[in-house]
């Protein structure tokens, strides 16, 4: 469980008019760092956000932002940011003037807006193109200026909503290099929502999976990935000579895709399929280690949260 005072949903549901459950009893909390929350479109991850950043009530259960309830208490919502999904921007003023405007209604005086404005720029890799109208930018650009206004006033947390939307896979990549070097500069806390479980993975030290409204995973990253680590192993025969070689020295072996598939090892499961293989004189064709993806979460329905 992380720490108290970042972000935490306590029991959310949320139901709108149309008769539609975005959210069911959904608990989670965020600790300091970069934390995905990952869900298929539609999985109730944008609503989550909404209800943390105050924009939406929840039906029943309590949504706390540094240690604040988010509904209660509209002042926690100055120490935070956030970048929509789709596309807000003006397109006839200036990065610089827009995003000097964003630092002054979030209380900055008008020297110290203009100087956080040309610093966030800088940061987001625009800083020479500060003074062309926004409307002419490049949708990578657009998506930088997004992230930009959400950093310019220094908030605690940060919620981006599909920050590499209509991205290329270079452009990608750059977004959430930035992203990393937000986290990694000046501390600022990341929620960070996507449909994509590599970006996610990638970038993110943990994560929070929902899916039809419920958490179906919570944890760490790398936790979950090292937890889901499997062997696959192929033999041209005694497949079943060496799953009870395996068996008996406490190794399950589950047939799958023409091979054998080990779940759950460690690096000592080389040594003890090396015994079981001389052991059962089964001739070995090919052994490979092989990590379960983020995607299983949601094939598989997922794991307990």
């Amino acid at each position: 469980m992380t720490a108290p005072g970042i972000l935490a949903a306590e029991h959310l549901t949320k139901d709108y008019p149309n008769g539609v459950r975005a959210l069911d009893d959904v608990s989670f909390t965020v600790d300091d760092g970069i934390t995905g929350i990952l869900g298929e479109n539609g999985a109730g991850k944008s609503t989550a956000i909404k209800i943390l950043l105050g924009l939406l009530r929840p039906t029943s259960g309590r949504a706390l932002v540094l240690g604040q309830d988010a509904n209660a208490d509209i002042t926690v919502r100055a120490r935070l940011g956030y970048m929509p999904e789709h596309d807000c921007l003006p397109s006839q003023v200036s990065a610089a003037e827009f995003l000097t405007h964003m630092a002054e209604v979030s209380g900055l005086p008008p020297k110290v807006a203009r100087t956080r404005a040309a610093d966030t720029l800088r940061h987001t890799g625009l800083f020479e193109e500060r003074y062309r109208a926004i409307g002419g930018y490049s949708t990578g650009m657009k998506q930088r200026v997004k992230l930009a206004q959400s950093l310019v006033h220094d908030p605690a947390v940060v919620f981006l909503d599909e920050p590499t939307a209509g991205l290329d896979p270079a452009g990608r990549e750059e977004m959430l290099d930035l992203i990393r070097k937000t986290h990694r500069e000046f501390g600022i806390s990341v929620l960070f929502s996507s449909h994509l479980m590599g970006d996610v993975e990638r970038t993110c030290d943990r994560i929070i999976v929902i899916n039809g409204g419920h958490v179906v995973h919570h944890g760490e990253v790398a936790g979950f990935t090292r937890e889901m680590e499997t062997v696959f192993i192929e033999v041209d025969h005694g497949r079943e000579g060496l799953i009870a070689a395996l068996a008996a020295r406490g190794v399950t072996a589950s047939e799958d895709a023409g091979g054998l598939v080990l779940s759950g090892v460690d690096e000592s499961i080389y040594d003890i399929v090396r015994d079981a293989l001389v052991a059962s004189g089964a001739p070995l064709r090919r052994m490979a280690p092989r990590r379960r993806a983020l995607t299983e979460l949601f094939e598989r329905g997922g794991a307990p949260a």
